[in-house]
């Protein structure tokens, strides 16, 4: 074994005790005496199969002898009773171990989630490797700490019961004690050898698995079902789910074919130690060197310690690949905070002069170009800036700066002449309202999408006043005759996905939820960014890209109203919306190319303007390839 082999391997089974004693301090976390309770019902199971071997053998003992009818009885009492114990106990211990999972399941999803939101920031989120193994941190967190306490519990206990047997053994013949065990030294390698394997093979077959994965939410989404059908690409996508069936299905079985093998040579070998034990034990009874009692025992031990041996390396390969599993759910929980935030944060005062973006570059890692280049911009105390551009111009990554999702490579931004990566990011976000145009359809009711704008309010106060907050909110961004409409009004489920909620005793709880059209959604959104209030700083993201001619002129009238006198960055497909902001901001490939008033840009005959002719020439003729109000340049 070479030196890197030898550290890999002592690196590998270092990580896997740290698991383990992750897994058992969570355990212990959630039930102290649940953890107590399974590791004396393990005791009890591994001490069970050697003490009803010893009474069977003390008993055929006083049989043969005939004498002392009384102890035979009490022996007998005795044997009956480590039955019952031994038939009793696993049920015992079934129950505990599943209260152990139900509690450890609860406390490990909240502590995995819990350290999510220390991920401020968005890198981690879009990462794709982050979200496939938070994913398996998800499916690991509460299903192994408790696995892996039945696994270590498992091991004693046949640990417990392989010594109590050998132990035995050793009473009736210290060579065919060492036979037995030299035996198990087989089993225990290739065991061993076959569980790397299959956590290897598994490792493996991941990404085949994540892709049927995919093809399978794919033909069961609501989201999809119409595309798919329109297109009649479903037999397609059926096809290639089932390749990565197949494909996932062929590794398995090689690995089964692997494991049937040696198992089947390792069955082979145990039974011939076996058969030949017992033609030797047999053959010493017939001679008086053993008694049947002495017989009854070695066949029990023997067994045993073979079943025991069998049984605990079965633990430790499921325990390994367990813990190779539970090593995301670590890793997700013990990752440091994505973006660097100050032991002393400095506060974040209502904005006074301004926000600016001062030399700002930025990529989102090493290998990407730069998506921002020597940016320099400023948003004036309750002044307004448009920011438009083409498609990948930047617009998207300089918002997620401005609300500090990322930090910039280079440069600052400013808040009052402080730098955002001063602040606390909770506190400078609370100063921020927005609509963005990705906004979020929640499967809640109505009166929670926009509550959640300012979810201080749906736990705070009483009924009555947060219905009344949500309400005006709605009434303003236009939403209220469509709540009010619904069948249940503010509480109606917005959901096709579940029931809705019973609203009585007498309700049978089983109305649908009902989904919205995309500029009824819009709406709501709009109603969450009113409920937040008189926030600093206003970001409107394409506010009313999804809305007709005269939804879009109610919606930005009343915008207007409330952007008077407050900081607002305003950003739209449709260059019309933009031109009423006191300066615009021209974005092409990262950099700054053009700023000025609707005018001045007009004027100067560049990228604004240039944009600005495409979109107007749809409004005055259809004719031009391309041309329209809604011409995409983000």
């Amino acid at each position: 074994m070479s030196e890197s082999t030898e550290e890999r391997f002592s690196g590998g089974v270092r990580a896997s005790l740290r698991g383990a004693g992750a897994a058992l301090a969570l355990t212990w976390h959630t039930g102290p005496h649940l953890l107590i309770a399974s590791g004396l019902l393990t005791l009890v199971q591994g001490t069970a199969p050697v003490v009803v071997a010893w009474l069977t053998k003390l008993i055929l003992d006083l049989i043969t002898t005939g004498i002392d009818p009384g102890r035979v009885l009490g022996l007998g009492a005795g044997l009956a009773g480590a039955g019952l114990v031994t038939a009793l106990t696993p049920f015992a211990s079934q129950y505990v171990q599943s209260e152990i999972t139900r509690r450890v399941g609860l406390h490990s999803q909240d502590r995995l989630f819990r350290a999510a939101e220390r991920f401020t920031g968005l890198a981690r989120f879009e990462n794709p490797a982050f979200l496939d193994r938070l994913r398996l941190a998800q499916q690991s967190g509460g299903e192994t700490p408790s696995q892996v306490v039945s696994g270590v519990f498992s091991l004693a206990s046949g640990t417990v019961t392989i010594l109590g047997f050998l132990a035995s053994l050793l009473v009736i013949s210290p060579l065919m004690t060492l036979v037995v065990l030299l035996a198990g030294i087989p089993t225990l390698f290739v065991e061993l050898r076959l569980s790397k394997a299959r956590a290897a093979m598994m490792w493996r077959i991941g990404p085949v698995e994540r892709r049927e994965l995919f093809f399978r939410e794919l033909l069961s989404s609501v989201q999809s079902a119409k595309e798919l059908r329109l297109f009649g690409v479903g037999p397609y996508l059926r096809e290639r789910m089932g390749r990565e069936r197949a494909e996932a299905n062929t590794q398995r079985r090689r690995m089964d074919q692997r494991e049937l093998s040696a198992q089947s040579l390792l069955g082979l070998l145990s039974a011939l130690i076996a058969g030949c034990g017992l033609v030797w034990a047999v053959l010493a009874a017939v001679e008086s060197r053993l008694t049947v009692g002495d017989l009854s025992l070695f066949i029990s031990a023997v067994a045993g310690v073979q079943n025991a041996l069998g049984q605990l390396v079965r633990e430790v390969g499921l325990a390994h690949n367990q813990l190779l599993m539970f090593d995301h759910y670590l890793r997700v929980t013990r990752a440091e905070p994505d973006l660097a935030v100050r032991a002393d944060p400095v506060p974040v005062p209502a904005l006074e002069r301004g926000i600016e973006f001062r030399a700002v570059w930025f990529r989102y890692t090493p290998e990407h170009p730069w998506t921002l280049r020597d940016v320099n911009l400023r948003i004036p105390h309750g002044g307004s800036l448009g920011l438009v551009g083409r498609n990948g111009a930047g617009k998207s990554t300089l918002v997620k700066l401005l609300c500090r999702m990322y930090d910039p490579d280079r440069g600052a931004i400013l808040w009052d002449g402080v730098d955002l990566r001063d602040m606390d990011p909770a506190l400078l976000r609370h100063r921020i309202g927005a609509v963005f145009q990705d906004y979020m359809e929640y499967d809640l009711t109505a009166a929670e999408n926009i509550g959640l704008g300012d979810v201080g309010i749906l736990t705070d106060g009483g009924t009555t006043e947060r219905r009344d907050l949500i309400r005006a909110a709605a009434e303003r961004a236009g939403a209220h005759p469509i709540v009010a409409d619904l069948p249940r009004g503010y509480d109606t489920l917005l959901s096709r996905m579940f029931f809705d909620m019973p609203g009585s005793e007498d309700d049978d709880g089983d109305q649908n939820g009902v989904p919205l059209s995309g500029g009824q959604w819009q709406r709501l959104a709009l109603a969450r960014a009113y409920l937040r209030g008189g926030r600093d700083l206003l970001i409107l993201d394409e506010p009313s890209s999804g809305l007709d001619a005269e939804a879009e002129h109610e919606i930005h009238s009343g915008l207007r109203e409330h952007r008077r006198g407050r900081s607002s960055l305003l950003i739209s497909h449709r260059l019309g919306t933009v031109r009423e902001a006191e300066r615009i901001a021209v974005l092409d490939e990262g950099s700054v190319a053009e700023t000025g008033t609707h005018e001045q840009l007009i004027a100067a005959d560049g990228l604004y303007a240039h944009l600005f002719g495409l979109q107007a020439s749809g409004y005055r003729s259809g004719s031009e390839p391309g041309a329209g109000p809604e011409v995409r340049q983000r």
